[in-house]
């Protein structure tokens, strides 16, 4: 095994992508990251430290002569200038990373499953989902010996009692057994958020259970051709944007591409842009920011619920855009930007379409490690 000094942290195994591409979990003392759509591999593993010394999983995974040799090389190289370290004999333990990995497709999967109406990849559960991950992060504290990101079991499950009410009156099985475990290790941590004793009694006795609205979002908020807003003013310019996953929170825009709709519209003596993107909820896109550029003219404001936003445009001195210089304007280069303002290199549309890919490929064939939610969204397909 060979260890490399990165950043001023020491990483083993492979580099993996930038997010949306890779699967990260943090544990005691590190961050662990796998590349999605690469097969399982204990070599597939990149392990960063952030603390050695609280990484005191190791010997589960190098074994313990493993964990031994590793403090002790990285003990022996303390503020020694070097660039690599060479453990020689030591592996990670077959198997030992693969609940890890699972778990970090867990979080992957609420981060960054690419739910598109547009492109037909169904939504997941994110209740079940999330109490799907919960259990494993409760099955995986020995690498949780402190606080993390991915460790608050908690916060996994507080939101959802009034979703999984609603699953109690499921016929299948499969979902009332993950509910029933998911309530009882609520109750054990002691989560206690208005809804839980309802679903307590709704799993002792499911005809109490109470007809329930659906956190699903029944509309979508998608315009046609150049009426990205009704303002009545005549079209400008008109086009189509992209939204980059990572500058946006999750489980609020439709993944596709091209689902941002703008048009420049004259409503007067200063234009506006009009902005409205596809919202596949059930979050929805309030107060989420968006900027127009178009050579030296600008225009900024935020999405309401149904993603629509009205930009005011301005020119290179910050003054209102006149109609006369709208209509002489070259638009084709217009960017639009929903979210924060990311580098051209930090997300392309062909990493966006091969997550597509990968999350279709589990759909068609869900693997062994699927998660119920997963499964369940593959059989809504048929």
């Amino acid at each position: 095994m060979r260890l490399v000094a990165d950043s001023g942290l020491w990483r083993t195994g492979p580099i993996t992508p930038d997010t949306p591409l890779a699967a990260v979990l943090e544990v005691s003392g590190a961050v662990l990251s796998w590349t999605v759509d690469d097969p399982p591999d204990d070599t597939g593993v990149e392990i960063t430290f952030t603390d050695v010394a609280r990484a005191d999983w190791l010997w589960r995974v190098l074994g313990e002569s493993g964990h031994v040799a590793l403090a002790s090389a990285f003990d022996a190289v303390e503020g020694a200038a070097t660039q690599g370290i060479e453990l020689a004999g030591v592996d990670i333990v077959p198997g030992s990373v693969d609940p890890l990995r699972r778990l970090a497709i867990g979080h992957w999967l609420r981060r960054w499953w690419p739910a598109s109406r547009l492109d037909g990849i169904a939504g997941l559960d994110r209740a079940l989902l999330d109490v799907e991950v919960a259990l494993l992060t409760v099955g995986a504290q020995g690498f949780f010996t402190d606080d993390t990101l991915d460790s608050d079991v908690a916060q996994l499950l507080a939101p959802h009692a009034t979703a999984l009410i609603g699953h109690v009156a499921d016929n299948d099985p499969r979902v009332v057994d993950l509910v029933r475990a998911g309530a009882g290790l609520a109750d054990d941590i002691g989560v206690d958020d208005a809804q839980w004793p309802e679903l307590f009694a709704a799993l002792d006795d499911s005809s109490m259970i109470l007809t329930l609205p659906s956190d699903r979002r029944g509309d979508y908020a998608l315009a046609a051709g150049s009426d990205a807003d009704s303002r009545g003013g005549a079209a400008i310019a008109h086009g189509v944007a992209s939204i980059r996953w990572t500058g946006v929170p999750p489980a609020i825009f439709d993944a596709a591409e091209d689902t941002v709709q703008w048009s420049v519209q004259a409503t007067g003596a200063t234009p506006v842009a009009a902005v409205r993107a596809a919202i596949i909820g059930p979050d929805p896109g309030t107060g989420i920011a968006v900027q127009l550029q178009s050579g030296a003219v600008t225009g900024t404001g935020v999405l309401d619920g149904d993603g629509r936003a009205t930009l005011p445009l301005l020119d290179a001195q910050q003054r209102p855009l006149t109609e006369a210089v709208a209509w002489d304007h070259d638009w084709p280069a217009t960017v639009v930007i929903v979210g924060a303002r990311l580098s051209d290199t930090a997300e392309t549309r062909e990493t966006r379409e091969r997550v597509r890919r990968w999350a279709r490929a589990r759909l068609d064939a869900p693997p062994p490690d699927a998660f119920l939610a997963e499964i369940l969204a593959a059989e809504s397909a048929y």
